[in-house]
């Protein structure tokens, strides 16, 4: 059964207001974490004083978009303050961090005030991830498979409950997947407009979290299953295959650069009151502190960076035991326990279906009647990160949160959405053979007719 457009469109518009007023219902009676002490007080920091001094550990932009409306609001901050001249060194700012962001939170304004507003960024950046799954899920299921995934993502307890709060995890899973897609686009249609949209995803990825870098793993992946496993559209002829991948890694390196020069210019503006003596050895004349200014963007990305990796081995405890550092089952064991059955069921019928159809239809074109072959490169991209991301989560020693996990969740909801359409294929084929039946049997009696 097929719904009517603005019936999708009002049911898909109900999923989401149903999860903003469960998510951000629950994230006004919340107090403050202890991450959002400091991110709070560093975004507020980067856009008023153009210094980017707290919280290098972790890239500007989910920051700096919680800070927004409290800057706008023109929120206090006392410059003046020990906390914030003491934290002039790296040492220091990252000892400093802390008692800084508590001074702006709970001190110079209200907290419950400032902590409302830091929130309705994220609290947006939730709801659009929402609406980016549905699109997607929409374009390889249909109207079924899209609503599928809206309702997969807004009852997921992890989203309900990060989604609202002063993090970076949300926002790296947003524009991952849309870097994803935008990738996939690119590599199937290169033009400007999928270059840019490419470009401007992956930038965005790049200032939410580090481990975004990952992408550039699935980047290499994704490339190398395409000469393994070819996919319908790439060209047979080896001389048009060649020129084939030139023209998208064109494209490709095109994005990247855009995506360099957006981080560059992103990190350029927020230090630029910020100190470059942590680069005096280059010199102290005009020339020197010039190229001292020119270098801090990509000096701080960096050390920022190598923070991140000292701080990525830490204490883990599951399951009743603590290991000194993670362990490759946290993941997968934190992935069962804190999904829903009902999620969980889904994931088991959907593995049961697409064994079941691989089964009965081994040709290529029963395959395709379930991902368009306009969106077989998407579909491929798809799996490609999700296996990237889950051998990253598994493999790394910072096992704390399920709110590490959510790119993987967001790319095992998306590719829920062919699952409605898988049930639906097997019927229409069905009804086929009994149509044509009663065809047949139409065309011998007007034949007889005639006679």
């Amino acid at each position: 059964m097929k719904l009517p457009a603005w019936t999708q469109c009002v049911v898909a518009a109900g999923l989401l207001i149903m999860m903003a007023v469960l998510a951000g219902g629950a994230a006004r009676r919340e107090s403050s974490t202890i991450d959002e002490v400091t991110h709070l007080g560093a975004g507020v920091s980067y856009l008023q004083r153009l210094d980017y001094r707290m919280n290098e550990e972790h890239p500007p932009l989910a920051k700096m978009l919680a800070a927004a409306p409290l800057v706008v609001q023109r929120v206090r901050a006392d410059y003046s303050d020990v906390t914030w001249t003491f934290s002039e060194g790296l040492f220091s700012a990252t000892l400093g961090q802390w008692a800084w962001g508590h001074q702006v939170l709970m001190r110079w304004n209200d907290p419950r005030s400032t902590l409302l507003w830091g929130r309705l960024p994220m609290l947006l950046l939730t709801l659009a991830l929402g609406w980016a799954l549905y699109a997607f899920g929409s374009r390889l299921g249909g109207q079924w498979g899209g609503l599928l995934c809206l309702a997969c993502y807004v009852s997921y307890p992890a989203f309900l409950a990060f989604g609202p709060l002063i993090l970076t995890d949300i926002a790296v899973t947003l524009f991952c997947v849309l870097s994803i897609w935008a990738f996939a686009e690119m590599w199937r249609t290169p033009n400007r407009e999928t270059t840019l949209q490419f470009g401007l995803a992956l930038a965005a990825g790049l200032l939410s979290k580090f481990s975004s870098g990952l992408l550039f793993f699935g980047f290499l992946g994704f490339v190398l299953s395409l000469r393994w496993f070819p996919l319908p559209g790439q060209p047979q002829e080896p001389e048009s295959l060649r020129e084939w991948r030139r023209v998208r890694w064109n494209h490709f390196w095109k994005g990247i650069l855009y995506a360099a020069l957006i981080v560059y210019a992103t990190y350029f503006v927020i230090s630029w009151n910020q100190p470059t003596d942590s680069l005096q050895r280059l010199g102290s004349g005009v020339l020197a502190l010039i190229l001292r200014r020119a270098l801090m963007p990509p000096w701080l990305y960096l050390r920022g960076l190598a923070l991140f990796v000292l701080m990525s081995s830490r204490p883990t405890f599951i399951l009743g035991h603590a290991y000194a550092h993670g362990v490759w089952f946290y993941f997968p064991v934190l992935f069962v326990l804190k999904s829903t059955i009902c999620f969980l069921g889904l994931l088991v019928l959907a593995g049961i279906a697409a064994c079941a159809a691989k089964f009965r239809f081994r040709g290529s074109l029963q395959r395709e009647s379930v991902v368009p072959t306009e969106l077989q490169f998407h579909w491929r991209a798809l799996w490609i990160f999700l296996a990237v991301f889950v051998a990253a989560c598994m493999l790394s020693r910072l096992d704390l949160s399920i709110r590490h996990f959510t790119v993987p969740i967001a790319l095992i909801i998306v590719l829920l959405a062919p699952l409605p359409r898988v049930g639906h294929e097997p019927a229409q084929r069905e009804r086929a053979p009994a149509a044509l039946r009663h065809l047949d049997r139409h065309l011998v009696v007007r034949a007889a007719d005639a006679a």
